[in-house]
Order: structure tokens, then C-alpha cells, then sequence
């Protein structure tokens, strides 16, 4: 499993953007959810009383109690119904400490005196959008670059909302999967593509990848001829959004954050917008839009099947008809040095690049 430092990216080990750390339905019960990412422990939960999203460090200043971890004997999480989520605060289960969405703790039931400055734990920037929750890292501690994940389409009622596959565990570096915004390459043989224009492009925290031809997985399995165009986004280095036309006027989003150094969790979801000119969709888009998500799914399955067996490419052999990899790895790079320095990085790789042999997709364009 490679780290961040083998691969030379820079100051910190996990990168800086906002990351999806759960699917808003994990929340939809009055128990805290014990999850990790960054290399670090965190209890995640949902106010009782306002509904509000909180994510804290996971361990108590007391004695390092994990506050998430599932309890079932004691009596602050019996008492509490069979949680410890009390109103939009936590109490430790192991001496009832209770934690703010602050992270500070404002009550030890025992303790009369006053309460230790020191006794807070982290509180973290989150929010709910896209059925998701989404956490603000950053390794220098500022506040948010750039806004948070969001689309129209999903307070539309004329689109057709996914649900998150939950993808799993991927035990390779995030870099691995960053290559795929620049491999024009894989498109034929993994995919099934007919690729007919493509382009790069790198801009401030965006790396975008334009493409469109046949697809045997998503728009060829009926043996039409429709023709898949891709608009695909990184918006940092976590969050992918693509819209799709061809079959469907579909945006597709997938998610990957960081567990360890060298690993990653996985979402995938689609969100559609059936044919014909509707104000509200029905039982039928539905069922439509649930089997094209299905379809995506599995086109997003021939990528992760290759890179759960594949070696770290630390020092790949690139040629000039596979795509501007370097020039994406340059970019990627921004997110894992003090943003102070992020123009050094973005003076080498803006721009617009096209593999050597492909018709670019938009008019103007240099060859990579």
C-alpha cells in the first residue's frame, strides 16, 4: 500500500477539499455513527433536537472513550432511549461528559467546580447536501476555499433522485484514482468506448476531462447507436461530477475520501432526468432512472475492478497517447501543500491539453 510520500505530493499527508464521509440515511436514527477518515477516529451524529449535522474527534479528553462506538450497557445510552445523542449534544457513555456541537464539554454530572478549558474535543465544518454529508479537511486548519457540493437538479422535481452505492473500501492511494480524469487511454478497452473527441482541461481547483462516443456499458447494451457525451469535473480532490447526455440527461457523482494513507472509501450515485418534457416524474422514471444508475454502477465497477488488483504506478511509463497524466498530477499536487503555495503548482498545469492522435472536443485546444 503506498503512502502519500511515496508518491512526492507534498507537505501533508491527506489533501485539502471537502470529502463525503457518510450517506445522510446512516443518520436517519437517533445513534451517533463511529466513522474514519484522515487517519483519524470521529464521531458523527444528528442533533435530536434541531436536526443538526455535528461531527467531533471521536475520544474523550477524559480518558479517551470513543463517543460514537456502538454501546449497549451503559446507562447513559439506556437511559437515553439506546443512544447517547442528547438534544444536538453527546454524552461520553463511559462518565457522562457532555459535548456541544462546539466539541466543548458544558456538563460533568458529578463535577461542581468549574469545567477545564481543556475539556473539548475538535468540532469539525460539515454539511448535508445531496442526500450526503461532506466535511471540510484541511490539513493548515482554514476555513472552506470553495463552496460545498451542490446541484439544482436535486431539489428539482422534474429529475429523479439516486441513492449512494456504498462502493467500500479501496485499498490504493487516492493518486490512482485521480488518474482517471486523464486517461484517454482505458476508455476503449475498459469501457467499451468508441471515443470520437476528448479534452483536458486544469483550472484553480477543478480538473475537467470532456469526451463523448459510443458506450457499450451505458448507452450501446441495447445495440443502439447512441453517442455518450461527458462533461466530468473534479471539483478538489474528492468530489467528481459529470453530466451525462445521450441516453438520459443524467449527472453522476462519485465520491472518494481518504480512510489511511494508501486507502479510500467509495460512493457512486446518479441523478436522472427522465425523457420527455415533465414537471413531475413517476413510478416509471423511477424504475428507469434505478436501472441506468444500475448501469453506471457497473461501468464504474470495470475501473474499480482494475484498481483493486493493481501495483502503485509511482513511476509510470507514460506516452504522449495516453493523456496529460503528469499534467493531472501536477494539479492534484496543489491540495497537498499549504494553499499559500497552490499557484506553483497551478503555473505548471493550467490549461487545455489533448492526447497525441485524438480530435479535441471543443475547438481550441493544445497538444499535450
Amino acid at each position: 500500500m503506498a503512502t502519500s510520500k511515496d508518491y512526492r505530493l507534498g507537505e501533508f499527508t491527506f489533501p485539502r477539499g471537502w470529502f463525503m464521509i457518510a450517506d445522510a440515511e446512516e443518520l436517519n436514527t437517533h445513534k451517533p455513527l463511529a466513522v474514519r477518515f484522515f487517519g483519524k477516529d470521529f464521531a458523527l451524529y444528528r442533533g435530536r433536537a434541531t436536526g443538526k449535522i455535528v461531527l467531533l474527534d471521536a475520544y474523550c479528553p477524559h480518558m479517551k472513550t470513543h463517543l460514537a462506538a456502538p454501546n449497549h450497557t451503559s446507562y447513559v445510552v439506556i437511559d437515553g432511549g439506546g443512544s447517547n445523542i442528547e438534544g444536538d449534544n453527546i454524552r461520553c457513555p463511559y462518565h457522562a461528559w457532555r459535548f456541544g456541537p462546539d466539541g466543548k464539554c458544558d456538563d460533568i454530572p458529578y463535577h461542581s467546580g468549574p469545567i477545564p478549558a481543556a475539556a473539548c474535543v475538535k468540532s469539525w465544518t460539515v454539511v448535508e447536501s445531496l442526500g450526503a454529508i461532506f466535511v471540510w479537511h484541511d490539513p493548515e486548519g482554514g476555513e472552506p476555499e470553495w463552496a460545498h457540493p451542490s446541484m439544482p437538479q436535486w431539489d428539482d422535481a422534474a429529475w429523479v433522485r439516486g441513492h449512494w452505492d456504498h462502493l467500500g473500501m479501496l485499498n490504493q492511494h487516492p493518486q490512482e484514482i485521480i488518474d482517471n480524469i486523464a486517461d484517454y487511454g482505458h476508455l476503449s478497452p475498459i469501457h467499451g468506448s468508441t471515443v470520437e473527441r476528448y479534452e483536458n482541461e486544469f483550472k484553480g481547483h477543478h480538473a475537467i476531462q470532456r469526451q463523448c462516443g459510443g458506450h457499450r456499458t451505458l448507452v450501446s447494451a441495447d445495440g443502439s447507436n447512441a453517442i455518450l457525451h461527458t462533461d466530468t469535473v473534479y471539483h478538489g480532490p474528492g468530489v467528481l461530477i459529470s453530466m451525462l447526455t445521450g441516453m438520459f440527461e443524467t449527472v453522476l457523482l462519485i465520491m472518494h475520501t481518504p480512510v489511511d494513507d494508501g486507502s479510500i472509501k467509495v460512493w457512486h450515485s446518479l441523478i436522472v432526468k427522465p425523457m420527455g418534457d415533465k414537471a413531475q416524474t413517476t413510478a416509471a422514471d423511477l424504475v428507469a432512472a434505478r436501472q441506468f444508475q444500475e448501469s453506471s454502477r457497473l461501468a464504474f465497477a470495470q475501473d474499480f475492478e482494475v484498481w483493486t488488483n493493481k501495483g502503485p504506478c509511482l513511476n509510470g511509463l507514460f506516452i504522449p497517447s495516453d493523456g496529460p497524466f503528469m499534467k493531472a498530477r501536477v494539479w492534484y499536487k496543489q491540495f497537498y501543500n499549504p494553499r499559500a503555495n497552490k499557484n506553483e503548482y497551478l503555473e505548471q498545469c493550467e490549461g487545455m491539453y489533448v492526447p497525441r492522435g485524438a480530435t479535441p472536443y471543443t475547438a481550441v485546444a493544445e497538444v499535450a
